[in-house]
């Protein structure tokens, strides 16, 4: 696995580029405005290693390709891009941001489930959803370090799902398994695994400019395991706090 396409070079598609770049893999980014509005992110990335295209150019170049779009967005992807890719799907449900969704508000798909129905012939493994962009960089680790953090993840190709975790060891985490795309709102919003096991304390006020001071803390793997093996269904969707989506 040579290369990551990047769909949505936002606060979570940068991150993760950053990680790939720095684990000697090549990137290739793109946005919905456009290869020249990259300019500065591929700088930054170093050239050599990066370059921004199209979305299709990204969807077609990667070995995977992640999406770190809003879910509303997802739907505008076109479909036939992700022919038997392996699409590493980021998105969250906030009804506020996204519009009410029928089949999430009750229960009868997941988020990335609808993800998958959308791009029908990718193999969807949901991962990176769960944690804060500043925390990707921030606790990525080498393999075998004691401080190391887990992610969770879930796609319905046992393949893919091996595919995702070896390129997340590879960026810095570990991985915990959580099955199929149908259990994988054990780790969306209103979850316990959701945000806070990468958190050093709870936020002492309900906002944005609070979050964004907490330091991060290692969630090792057996902590997310437990985390997401005990999780209760209740409704779909969140918010970030103060009405603030994550993405």
């Amino acid at each position: 696995m040579n290369t990551l396409g990047v769909i949505g070079s936002g606060e979570i598609g940068s991150a993760v580029a950053r990680l790939a770049v720095a684990a000697g893999m090549d990137v290739v980014l793109s946005n919905s405005r456009g290869p020249e509005t990259l300019t500065d992110l591929v700088r930054e990335l170093g050239s050599d290693q990066s370059r921004a295209g199209t979305v299709a150019e990204a969807a077609s170049a990667g070995d995977v390709v992640l999406v770190a779009v809003p879910l509303r967005a997802v739907r505008e992807l076109p479909s036939d891009l992700f022919a038997d890719t392996v699409v590493l799907d980021a998105s969250n449900y906030y009804p506020a941001r996204d519009g009410a969704i029928a089949e999430l508000d009750s229960l009868e798909l997941t988020t990335s489930g609808l993800v998958q129905r959308h791009l029908s012939g990718a193999r969807v493994v949901k991962a990176f959803n769960n944690i804060s962009h500043r925390f990707i960089t921030s606790l990525a680790r080498p393999h075998g370090a004691v401080d190391r953090s887990a992610l969770p993840i879930a796609g319905d190709s046992p393949e893919a799902r091996r595919a995702v975790g070896e390129l997340l060891d590879r960026l810095g985490f570990d991985v915990v398994d959580a099955g199929e795309l149908a259990d994988s709102w054990r780790f969306e919003p209103n979850t316990p695994a959701y945000l806070q096991p990468y958190r050093s304390e709870m936020p002492q006020a309900d906002t944005f400019a609070s979050l964004s001071a907490i330091p991060a803390a290692a969630a090792p793997a057996a902590t997310l395991r437990e985390l997401v093996t005990s999780a209760v269904r209740g409704p779909a969707g969140g918010e970030w706090p103060s009405g603030r989506p994550v993405r």
